[in-house]
């Protein structure tokens, strides 16, 4: 398997852009929805973050996952974190023009942190219900109290590990859309999205972070994306991304955005 270094040459010598792409489906999501810089309304979003990084509250966290290549130990500065952690604006801009698009009325999100990413989600889609899970309670209050202050109403935070919350969550539904960044090992990775597989349907879109950040996340996306289950992914370096349109022949794309 590659390292992340050869991975991304290799992704740049691979990746082509929409308009190598012979699906319409997958054209027509570029176009319309990933490099749709129509109306946009972050104005929240990023009061939101602004608030984030103007709190220097130092606080101790609980890890689950696969630790951190920025932080050291167990406390962080809340500025720090959302600076460091919380997703980047042009990727956070990609979340929210893939929930415009889509249009998902159910989104589970594993992994909340600061809840940046989350906003970004539940503000794509007025008519949404996203439910997001994390681990550590300390991040999850202060997430929680944020939702609230901002008023994204659409947003339900589950506070726990996620082997007992994700059953819980998705027991009795159907999700459309599902953002995985909340263990980056591989073992977890495809736990969680084996789970997920129960409440998706053809319609469903899952989206996973992070899929070159170690050996460990590669062997999970070569995994996810060979499942029978799917039927077209994209590889945007970042993210890897994967549909279950049925009587479709299998396909995978290597994409630059």
């Amino acid at each position: 398997m590659l390292d992340p270094f050869r991975a991304y040459i290799k992704y740049i010598l691979e990746s082509r852009n929409e308009y190598s792409v012979h699906s319409p489906f997958v054209y027509d999501y570029i176009t319309k929805g990933l490099k749709n810089k129509g109306s946009m309304d972050l104005n929240k979003v990023q009061l939101y973050r602004k608030a984030l990084l103007q709190n220097h509250e130092q606080i101790e966290i609980t890890d689950f996952g696969a630790g951190s290549k920025v932080f050291k130990g167990n406390k962080r500065i809340v500025s720090k974190l959302a600076s460091k952690a919380g997703i980047s604006r042009k990727r956070g801009a990609l979340l929210f023009r893939t929930v415009n698009y889509f249009k998902p009325k159910t989104i589970l999100e594993i992994g909340t942190s600061l809840g940046i990413s989350s906003t970004y989600m539940a503000s794509g889609f007025q008519d949404t219900q996203l439910y997001t899970l994390e681990g550590c309670p300390v991040i999850a209050d202060i997430a929680k109290n944020y939702f609230s202050r901002f008023n994204f109403n659409n947003i339900a935070l589950v506070v726990g590990e996620f082997e007992t919350t994700l059953p819980l969550v998705l027991k009795n539904k159907k999700i459309d859309l599902v953002y995985f960044d909340g263990n980056h090992q591989k073992e977890p990775t495809i736990a969680y999205f084996k789970q997920c597989l129960q409440a998706a349907h053809e319609e469903s879109v899952f989206i996973f972070d992070d899929i070159h950040w170690t050996r460990s996340m590669e062997d999970a996306w070569e995994v996810i994306k060979n499942h029978k289950s799917v039927t077209i992914s994209l590889d945007t370096y970042k993210w890897g991304m994967v549909f279950f349109k049925k009587n479709r022949v299998k396909q995978h794309f290597c994409l630059r955005i």
